[in-house]
């Protein structure tokens, strides 16, 4: 099989632009959110002192999570020096593999389909083997370009990490179902269970529990059992994913045994799935709607794409499933079974789905791959992407004139993109593949403007990190940070060491006045506290104690106080 002219042509320019992109900016804002600075502080205490086994935030055993992140993050430390660079590198390296597993994936399918017709002596994009020419390089675009996959590959998350492990672990596994030879499917299961002791690793039960659930869901719209090598590598191929993830878990539970134990899996990982323990209720249809922005600007794509699954699933039960039925209808298994197994969590959060957007991908790169097919007559899913980049382009510039954010220049430039994009996508009929293309580099562009125009002026009010460099400046480099707002965790990285946490290793999170001046008094020290701007004024009229305004981000103020 022969990829057309322009995806040959535009698959080296997507690799190098795609790789640029996603390196591009790492450190451009600070950590962000309750997540990011702690997992970022947890590996820098685990790489200062040479443990790669256990996690801790201010010398505390914190289990909630496994080590892989934390051990890439170590990795980059070491070879980048601590930053919010090099913490958020191992998410773009994740994100950037996601991206590979797609490709590897449809090229994969579309040399199986080459083989298959040439046995057959049919052509490619006809009959039952039909495969669009460049799929590989489609879905690849679609998984680079997906704002789900952009934004948490921009994030020092588990989430991608997981994602990462999964989407290899799922290839091997689809390419062991199309190989014929027993030695070659073989080493292929191998690779799939080895990815998904490695998925333990990133994420903890889910890394085993979501792909074997994905594989049962393709055999059952399949109407069909494994074949009987697949069937007996469970016997041989769960020990091996247990003793890849067993490098970290057997030494974490030999040190600390019962406390990890009850601190990983039954409140980490069992509680938070069947309670609302950590606070992230929300409704059981909550991951429908998040799926639509999170495979933005290609979710048409993958709404037209599921509703063509269905004649593939209807014959899946034939003797005999051609590669592209084949990949489909894993898609579809790949894109169900995460949906229903986190929708009945009582705890959800948008990152817990990320897995199923390479599964979207691919549906949506199938599609893409044959816009210019002449079999294909419906071409909503183009003219609606074409459409919602117009909307977007004209809501810019009135956000902007109405928040004053960002500044209408960068507002302009995001519209024009966008316009361009959607006009040449509307108006294009023959050159179809140009128009995905163009927005395409539309969606990088723009994610670069907002990047540098838009994102650092919306942040400023959500971090510490210019707030403690005023302290520091002021000489409070040294003071112990006491009364944290409780939606933001960014000092625990960079204030750390010095925030102080209570009995239940948790920081001290700011509860009025007096327990401020009060603990001062204790210590017999000057304490940094972070104070709602209403509150301020409460502290500048006290007689009990000195206070230094040190500065405000909008939101709350940094303050130094020190008990008479």
């Amino acid at each position: 099989m022969q990829l057309s002219t322009l995806a040959k042509r535009g698959s080296l320019v997507l690799f190098f632009a795609v790789a640029a992109f996603y390196f591009y900016g790492l450190g451009h804002l600070p950590l962000l959110g309750p997540d990011e600075p702690r997992y970022a502080q947890i590996a820098r205490e685990m790489f200062l002192r040479g443990d790669l086994i256990t996690p801790t935030l201010s010398g505390h055993p914190w289990f909630e999570k496994p080590a892989l992140l934390y051990w890439m993050m170590i990795l980059s430390y070491k070879l980048f020096g601590v930053s919010e660079w090099s913490a958020r590198l191992p998410a773009a390296v994740a994100g950037l593999l996601t991206v590979g597993a797609v490709y590897f994936i449809g090229r994969s399918v579309e040399r199986a389909t080459q083989k298959t017709a040439e046995q057959n002596g049919s052509t490619l994009e006809t009959g039952r083997n039909a495969c669009p020419t460049g799929l590989g390089f489609w879905s690849a675009l679609a998984a680079a370009t997906t704002l789900g996959i952009i934004v948490f590959s921009r994030a020092a998350s588990f989430d991608i990490i997981v994602t990462m492990t999964m989407t290899w672990a799922l290839a091997f596994f689809l390419m062991s179902e199309l190989e014929e030879t027993l030695k070659a499917r073989r080493r292929l299961l191998v690779g799939f269970y080895i990815f998904i002791g490695l998925s333990l690793l990133a994420k903890g039960l889910i890394g085993i529990v979501i792909p074997l659930g994905i594989v049962s869901a393709y055999y059952v719209f399949r109407r069909t059992l494994p074949k009987r090598d697949a069937m007996l590598s469970l016997f041989w191929g769960i020990p091996l994913a247990l003793a890849v993830a067993a490098v970290w878990y057997a030494p974490v539970f030999w040190k600390h045994g019962w406390p990890f134990v009850d601190q990983f899996f039954i409140q980490h990982q069992f509680a938070r799935y069947v309670s609302d323990k950590y606070r992230h209720p929300a409704p059981v249809y909550f991951y429908l709607l998040v799926l639509i922005p999170l495979s933005l600007p290609w979710t048409a794509f993958l709404f037209d794409g599921i509703g063509r699954i269905k004649p593939w699933v209807r014959r899946a039960n034939d003797s005999e499933v051609d590669p592209v039925a084949s990949l489909l209808i894993l898609a579809f298994a790949w894109l169900l079974a995460p949906l229903l197994f986190f929708s009945f969590s009582t705890s959800k959060l948008p990152g817990y789905i990320l897995p199923v957007l390479p599964a979207t991908a691919l549906i949506a790169g199938h599609r893409l791959a044959q816009l210019n097919s002449r079999t294909v007559n419906r071409k909503w899913a183009i003219r609606a992407t074409a459409a919602l980049c117009l909307l977007l382009a004209l809501a810019a510039p009135l956000y902007a004139w109405r928040s004053g954010q960002p500044s209408l220049q960068s507002a302009l430039i995001v519209a024009v993109l966008l316009g361009l994009a959607g006009t040449f996508a509307l108006i294009s009929v023959r050159h179809r593949e140009s128009s995905v293309l163009a927005i395409a580099g539309a969606t990088l562009v723009v994610a670069v403007v907002v990047l540098h125009c838009w994102a650092p002026r919306t942040v400023e009010r959500e971090t510490s990190k210019h707030l403690l460099q005023l302290a520091d400046q002021r000489g409070y480099s040294q003071t112990a940070m006491y009364g944290l707002q409780r939606d933001d965790r960014t000092p625990e990285f960079y204030a750390g060491g010095r925030v102080v946490y209570g009995p239940d290793h948790e920081p001290i999170m700011y509860d009025g006045v007096a327990s401020v001046v009060a603990e001062s008094l204790t210590r017999k020290e000057t304490l940094l506290v972070f104070v709602p701007l209403k509150d301020v004024g409460y502290f500048t009229a006290l007689k009990s104690a000195q206070v230094d305004v040190i500065g405000d981000n909008g939101r709350v103020a940094i303050l130094a106080v020190t008990a008479r």
